[in-house]
């Protein structure tokens, strides 16, 4: 292993800093090119700092103060979490790319504000070329000359990131019954628009509710240019004033229902297993978490279809329109991947009934993996290929959710997680950027047309980004971490899909060794993988033998867990491990995947229930072991021992222990 390797050795910092003179020396050379650019601006204008200034007392003063404090942040930070070390293998944390962390460390001197061009003219360049790499991984179309072309851009993080998929559901749904009440104002009617080609007042407003993303932006350009031939330019801004006065964003949520008394809220339906970003997204654009639709999950912790499809039809029996429905690449719990390409065919099977809804892809943890799915000229790598380099890799569940990706309306993707570069970078990509002209904060609904009733170009209106995006200020140094590392690493099998590669090689490898575990800890444990791994994140569930309750269970594995904590009064030094937990909650559950989950580890079903109460070996979740296998340098090995085997020996160890104890 330590060959196969080999490879990774210029990419990282590394665990021991071993390249850190590489790391120093490009530092200190773009900082010196930093200073020379300053100096060489306009150097007719002379220093403005005097360079007798370092002998006053204010200066001295000054860097003394300084210092001190620098030095004592430094200090401090020797207690940070050690991401970077093989020994970590807890949260969605591990070494920085080096290009990255360069390219970041860099750009953060010259303080771009990606909010447009004019804050950021090499920045935001960068960040725009992001999303379409980010597009290119996920199989979207980057073609301007045939639709739909796909764009993107870096936010804070995935929770941003999935409020915006959120936000492009809301502009888009409920646009047509704006424009049906804007022209019932104007008193203007146009015959023979949109997919049923039939007057503007003839659409029923679940019609206008249901109709996809392409043929509402056909539908709003129809009736736009016919009120200009009708009525002529001149006349056109009363129309476009009353569509915006007619908007869920100019009336609120409240407002907008109130005046559509017969138009139900609408839904979003996830799973079980979703983050709870989306509790909070649904409470912050105002609909509310009593229509967020959870649905069950399967015995592998994925979205399970027949739920979906029973959630689908219910809410089509009472006519309770759809706003999305959102499945996860890889939850952050369990890393667990549901089945994108059956919620497409949902959604075909709903557009047949009447229905239209969103496909957003929660891909905040495992978005990059597309990467090992993406052949350089850009089409799918064929599974049976792949599979010759695995053990179990991939399932055909898992190849027929990343195929499906290319699909889907809009992805949220984290490259601060699985793409190696520092915070904050999380990413939204959309598969259509038409839905941008539903968003802009200025002058909305213009259509974008000049004196030539030529649309105004989608790179150029893009340009001027934080018209289309929920965050203002935003830090170019983030896209050019980004986008160095995709240039050094391309988002394909034989760039960074090479690099994931060893993360599902780790996977697999602790995979079966916990399997080998468990059959020594018999008599001792039961020690269970309660979910298959479908990429590199393994959960474990262990109750000592004997035991049927699952408060003492969760007790047992809190007492386990606390020697592989970070714990801020103890050197982390003297940690072995560092791994985290995550619970397994009974609420997320239907009750034959709850028996199973605790029945593996033969713990009486009855004690995990939702409303546990006072009552005593109950417990309304089960405490769980996560490990997040995204350190390159896990299987490296050391004095014969890879990272992995000293760790499950650790584990072990450590469970005869307690148990004996």
């Amino acid at each position: 292993m330590r060959h196969a390797l080999e490879f990774l050795q210029p990419y990282f910092l590394g665990p021991s800093a071993e390249n850190a003179q590489v790391f120093e020396a490009l530092l200190v050379e773009l900082v010196r090119d930093h200073t020379f650019w300053r100096r060489n601006f306009h150097p007719e204008d002379g220093p403005s700092i005097r360079t007798s200034a370092e002998h006053t007392g204010s200066y001295v003063e000054f860097m003394d103060r300084m210092k001190t404090e620098l030095y004592g942040l430094s200090a401090e930070l020797k207690r940070a979490v050690p991401f970077f070390h093989p020994r970590y293998i807890g949260h969605m944390n591990a070494d920085l790319l080096l290009p990255g962390l360069l390219a970041g460390m860099t750009t953060m001197l010259y303080n771009p504000n990606n909010v447009s061009e004019e804050a950021a003219p090499v920045t935001l360049d960068k960040e725009l070329e992001v999303g379409r790499q980010l597009a290119r991984m996920f199989g979207f179309s980057l073609d301007e000359t045939s639709g739909p072309c796909a764009w993107g851009h870096l936010t804070s993080g995935g929770t941003v990131a999935n409020y915006e998929a959120l936000w492009n559901f809301r502009s888009v749904k409920f646009h047509g019954v704006a424009l049906k009440a804007a022209a019932a104002t104007q008193a203007f009617d146009p015959p023979d628009v949109g997919p049923r080609t039939k007057a503007l007042s003839a659409y029923s407003t679940w019609e206008l509710l249901n109709l996809p993303l392409s043929s509402i932006v056909d539908l709003r350009r129809a009736v736009a240019r016919a009120y200009r031939a009708e009525r002529g330019d001149g006349a056109f801004g009363a129309f476009a004033a009353a569509v915006r006065s007619e908007r869920i964003e100019s009336l609120g949520t409240a407002g907008f229902f109130m005046r559509h008394r017969d138009l139900k809220p609408p839904c979003l339906m996830v799973p079980a297993s979703a983050h709870y970003s989306w509790e909070k997204a649904m409470k912050v654009l105002g609909f509310g978490t009593a229509n967020l639709i959870k649905v069950d999950v399967d015995a592998h912790m994925r979205l399970d279809i027949t739920s979906l499809r029973a959630a689908l039809a219910e809410a089509r029996a009472a006519t309770v329109p759809v706003l999305g429905v959102v499945g996860v690449l890889g939850t952050t719990e369990f890393g667990t991947i549901d089945p994108i390409d059956e919620i497409l065919s949902c959604r075909e099977a709903f557009r047949a009934d009447g229905g239209d809804f969103g496909i957003h892809v929660d891909a905040a943890w495992g978005g990059y993996l597309a990467s090992m799915f993406r052949q350089p000229d850009g089409s799918m790598r064929p599974r049976d290929a792949m599979r010759e380099r695995f053990e179990h890799f991939p399932s055909p569940q898992v190849y027929g959710a990343m195929a499906a990706l290319a699909q889907v309306d809009s992805i949220t993707v984290d490259p601060h997680k699985m793409g190696y570069v520092p915070y904050a970078a999380g990413a939204f990509v959309a598969r259509d950027r038409r839905v941008v002209d539903f968003l802009t904060q200025k002058a909305a609904y213009v259509f974008d047309l000049g004196d030539s009733d030529q649309e105004v170009p989608m790179g150029q209106k893009l340009r001027n980004l934080g018209q289309y995006i929920l965050e203002g200020s935003k830090s170019g140094a983030a896209a050019a971490s980004v986008y160095v590392t995709h240039k050094v690493l391309p988002l394909h099998s034989e760039g960074f899909g090479h690099l994931l590669e060893q993360t599902v090689h780790a996977c697999e490898y602790f995979y079966d060794r916990v399997l080998a575990m468990a059959k020594r800890l018999v008599d001792v444990a039961h020690v269970v993988v309660p979910f298959e791994p479908d990429a590199n994140l393994v959960c474990l569930a262990i109750n000592p033998r004997g035991n049927t309750d699952l408060a003492e269970m969760n007790r047992f594995g809190r007492e386990l867990f606390a020697d592989m904590k970070v714990d801020s009064t103890q050197p982390l030094q003297v940690k072995r491990f560092i791994t985290s937990y995550t619970s397994l909650l009974r609420d997320n559950l239907p009750d034959a995947q709850a028996k199973r989950v605790v029945g593996e580890v033969a713990i009486d079903p009855a004690s995990f229930c939702v409303d546990a109460g006072p009552r005593p070996g109950c417990a309304d979740h089960v405490f769980i072991l996560r490990h997040t296998l995204m350190n390159p340098w896990v299987l490296s090995e050391r004095n014969g021992k890879n990272y992995i085997d000293r760790y499950l020996a650790y584990l072990e160890d450590r469970i005869r222990t307690l148990v004996g104890g």
